[in-house]
């Protein structure tokens, strides 16, 4: 018996000490993130640089906003300057949404610190330069809306995005010319390609405004 009772102590006294040991070595293991795997936020990915700005290209994308106007002008401005008010590209355009002088001329801003330093008067200024270009292209909008070129529906949204980038101008006589007048800006980007990848949002509720100005 008493043998027994002593096989049954060192029975449990080994089953003791192997799970201390067990938790001893859980406890010790202390597993880092490598930094190269460490992100900032949740809500980034990665993305190939063709759908990058030209602008401090870093190959992430920002969230999906959605299909109405603020889903439209955020992904615009990201394709311009990743959503940053402060930026000047190697040609001189400005902010956000990577204004030209004259076009902010237009529409009555001629202090360009000033205009870079006040993110309320650069989305100001996008929402002015939408109602305007809706007014200069409001017959061929009429016109094209729902139409193919080169196998891209036409929509509201695909031709301002491509007046923003290429003016309202040019964007008439790629319209007109069934894209045989495609203009490329230099960095690349082209009208037909702005005409595809912001189609299809809504921005109805920003009104056509001859001379539009802040």
């Amino acid at each position: 018996m008493k043998r027994w009772i002593g096989f049954v102590l060192h029975l449990a006294m080994i089953v003791v000490l192997t799970s201390f040991g067990s938790y001893t070595l859980m406890k010790k293991v202390d597993y880092k993130v490598p930094d190269s795997l460490k992100v900032e936020t949740g809500l980034e990915q990665f993305a190939p640089l063709d759908s990058i700005s030209s602008v401090g290209e870093t190959g992430v994308v920002p969230p999906f906003l959605g299909k109405a106007y603020n889903g439209f002008k955020e992904a615009l401005a990201f394709k311009e300057s990743q959503g940053r008010y402060h930026v000047v590209n190697s040609l001189g355009y400005l902010g956000k949404y990577q204004f030209g002088g004259s076009t902010l001329n237009l529409m009555g801003i001629y202090d360009m610190d000033a205009f870079l330093d006040d993110p309320i008067l650069q989305e100001k200024a996008f929402e002015a330069n939408i109602a305007r270009n809706k007014w200069i292209l409001r017959k061929d909008i009429k016109r094209f809306n729902g139409k193919k070129i080169a196998g891209v529906e036409v929509t509201e949204s695909g031709i301002l995005a491509a007046a923003h980038l290429a003016g309202a101008g040019n964007v008439k006589k790629y319209l007109r010319s069934y894209g045989q007048e495609d203009v490329t800006d230099a960095y690349g980007s082209s009208i037909s390609y702005y005409m595809k990848k912001f189609a299809g949002y809504d921005i109805s509720n920003i009104e056509q405004k001859k001379n539009a100005k802040i």
